[in-house]
């Protein structure tokens, strides 16, 4: 029997953006868009064009490779045309594959805070749904408040899909906007909307606010909705949305769910998950949720006690799943094997190819629990562990040795009596047999060391001339002013593609260089594999 298709959603760049806390840039969405291209969802959501600088930018551009690039945005305003509406005509001229409207499903609402009559807002909705389609957009229609308008009025619930899906919407998608529906209602109020509407055409939209976000997007896939929306990590405005690192294993890996459905997400990039759900958690500078179902570092770990003994003789005793199938590990000791196969896979990225048994992949397994203990984590700066992995393995090539260097600040009055801060840095390099010192002055000293650094590296300077660095982030491991720091550094290249490395420290200033220093090998490890082939 043939699977039917479920199809991910995801907005964490959208809904996401509205967390507490969480403020994108736009490289962060451009990055953030290639975690989930790399997972497989088949929308991504963007934001809402023309609402800040921001968001008008990314969509400048078409930003997907494979997912359908999807805008966000209000539906027309009462009074005015779609033409003259400004919100609607920025999604329509913006670079999306699709556009989602928003509009309200509960006439208390549009009577109460739009100001309007409910027919007003079925007239709005039926016209910005049919301009999206003339203007060759796929159209999706987010319901809001559907879930509590239909228990307070079914009738107009109902007609508000009727009038979205004769307009030509492509998917009616129903939301908790509240949070505050439960799984059993969920599933019974979805049933009553399949009477009108066909599930290949519905979505589910669940908030957390009862913590059941998760379960009850799960009602309504088994109910008959054929789309879910989610975010990374579960991020989202007050208590987060569905959280889809925990929705697609479920759907894939689950009895009820897997022999039924199909996703676009394939057994190699689930196998990726905990690696995408941790490295999003080091790009919002945050540590990673360690109870986090499937992916969190205490999802499959186990004390001493009967417990790790039952492990040791069957692993399902006490494991739901294989954590190696979401990319986690067992933390007891017999958890070495599911580490290396990990370290395999990462090894695999990078086109290293190990046997089990090799020594090498044993000590390198060593290195990276050790660095680990002191701060590193290489879940989100794969260009460093692919550095570590080849020095450890003896295949990094000495392109170049620093030989030292250091950085001033100086606060002082310039000519006009103004106070100003001069950072300045210096930094000498071996490369080959010539020793060759660098001077830059740049915007605090991690700007200045970075400037010194690329400034003249001999033979190499032509190959990191398309080098930039993207984005910085400090994080303060411990309390205190003499506390560890971890440092993660982007970077891109003329090529487009993005890489993160790391470095720790207790002094800010040395995790930085270390960051900043392996930003460089990387890329002429890239150039030299790219001569080669």
């Amino acid at each position: 029997m043939s699977k039917e298709r479920l199809y991910l959603f995801d907005t964490t760049l959208r809904d996401g953006a509205q967390t507490a806390g969480i403020e994108f840039s736009l490289e962060d969405k451009i990055s953030v868009t290639a975690l989930l291209e790399e997972l497989g969802v088949d929308y991504i959501e963007g934001g809402y064009p023309g609402a800040n600088v921001v968001d008008t930018a990314f969509f400048g551009e078409k930003r997907t490779r494979r997912a359908i690039f999807t805008a966000f945005g209000m539906t027309k305003r009462s009074g005015r045309s779609v033409g003259n509406d400004p919100g609607v005509q920025a999604i329509l001229n913006s670079r999306a594959d699709a556009a989602c409207f928003v509009a309200k499903a509960w006439d208390h609402q549009v009577e109460v805070a739009l100001e309007i009559t409910p027919e007003q807002n079925l007239h709005n909705l039926r016209e910005t749904v049919t301009a999206g389609v003339e203007a060759g957009k796929e159209v999706l229609v987010d319901c809001e408040h559907f879930f509590d308008g239909y228990k307070a009025n079914p009738a107009y619930a109902l007609d508000f899909i009727e009038v979205s899906l004769r307009a030509g919407a492509r998917w009616v998608v129903l939301c908790d906007t509240n949070g505050g529906a439960m799984p059993a209602e969920v599933e019974a109020i979805v049933g009553e909307v399949l009477k009108i509407a066909p599930g290949d055409r519905l979505g589910i939209h669940a908030h957390d606010d009862t913590g059941q976000a998760v379960a009850n997007t799960l009602a309504a896939v088994r109910a008959g909705v054929r789309q879910v929306q989610g975010t990374l990590n579960g991020v989202g405005e007050r208590c987060g949305n569905a959280n889809l690192v925990t929705l697609i294993p479920t759907l894939m890996l689950k009895p009820g769910f897997a022999g039924r459905f199909e996703l676009g997400v394939s057994v190699e990039q689930l196998g990726r998950l905990t690696q995408i759900s941790r490295a999003f958690d080091e790009l919002l500078n945050r540590a990673p949720a360690r109870q986090a179902p499937y992916v969190g570092a205490s999802a499959f770990a186990t004390k001493a006690g009967i417990h790790a003994s039952a492990l040791a003789k069957e692993s399902s005793t006490y494991e739901h799943i294989p954590p190696e199938l979401v990319g986690n590990e067992r933390s007891i000791m017999v958890s070495q094997q599911a580490g290396k196969s990990n370290l395999l896979t990462a090894l695999k990225r990078h086109g290293i190819v190990l046997a089990k048994d090799d020594p090498k992949l044993e000590k390198l397994l060593r290195v990276v629990k050790e660095r680990e203990a002191r701060g590193y984590s290489y879940d989100g700066a794969d260009a460093s562990f692919a550095i570590l992995a080849r020095s450890i393995l003896g295949t990094l090539p000495d392109f170049f040795e620093v030989e030292s260097y250091r950085t001033s600040v100086e606060r002082r009055h310039n000519a006009r009596g103004e106070q100003i801060t001069v950072t300045e840095a210096v930094v000498k390099i071996r490369v080959g047999e010539d020793l060759l010192m660098s001077v830059a002055e740049g915007n605090g000293p991690v700007n200045a060391l970075d400037l010194a650094l690329r400034k003249d590296l001999g033979k190499y300077s032509e190959q990191i001339g398309d080098l930039e660095l993207v984005d910085f982030k400090v994080r303060i491991l411990d309390g205190g002013t003499g506390a560890v720091t971890r440092v993660l550094v982007e970077s891109r290249d003329g090529t487009g593609e993005r890489w993160y490395t790391i470095g720790v420290s207790p002094n800010i200033i040395d995790a930085s260089f270390e960051a900043l220093y392996e930003s460089i090998t990387y890329k002429l490890l890239k150039t030299r594999a790219r001569a080669a082939a």
